[in-house]
């Protein structure tokens, strides 16, 4: 069981890099036909000041937060199921932008029993300035062993 003591842990904040070649092979892999994500020269003819940064990839810097807290909460990562993401978008982020990502659990809670336990995390992304990007919030759930699976 994952100890409730965890409820508003807050990780160190921490920064990660928006590169252009991350930006680039994302919309790759997405097949993204519009060249305002793929090419600098067509992003500022639109007017942006560089590759713009769709939400979603956000959720993806987010995953290199060095604090292992998952581990950390005792969470046998091969148990865990995604559940839901959202976020609220305060403007778009670019190529090139340093945004510092500060998450915290905000709840820890039980169903069917304490068979699913289930992990909140919001998260801050704010830029070089400390000016709002956006606010994430993801909920993963963890099944727990059953005696006869362990057994």
């Amino acid at each position: 069981m994952i100890d409730r003591g965890f409820r508003g842990a807050r990780p160190e904040p921490f920064t990660v890099d928006v590169e252009r070649g991350r930006l680039r092979f994302f919309h790759q892999v997405l097949g993204t036909v519009d060249r305002v994500f793929t090419d600098p020269a067509a992003a500022r003819a639109a007017g942006h000041p560089d590759l713009p940064v769709p939400p979603t990839f956000l959720f993806g810097l987010e995953l290199e937060d060095p604090a292992d807290l998952l581990t950390e909460m005792g969470v046998d990562l091969a148990r865990v199921l995604h559940v839901e993401q959202g976020f609220v978008y305060h403007r778009t982020a670019h190529a090139g932008e340093r945004l510092t990502f500060a998450p915290v659990i905000t709840d820890l809670y039980q169903r069917q029993g304490g068979a699913l336990e289930f992990v909140v995390r919001d998260t801050a992304v704010t830029d070089a300035a400390g000016e709002p990007v956006a606010d994430l919030h993801q909920v993963i759930a963890v099944r727990r062993v059953i005696p006869e699976e362990a057994g």
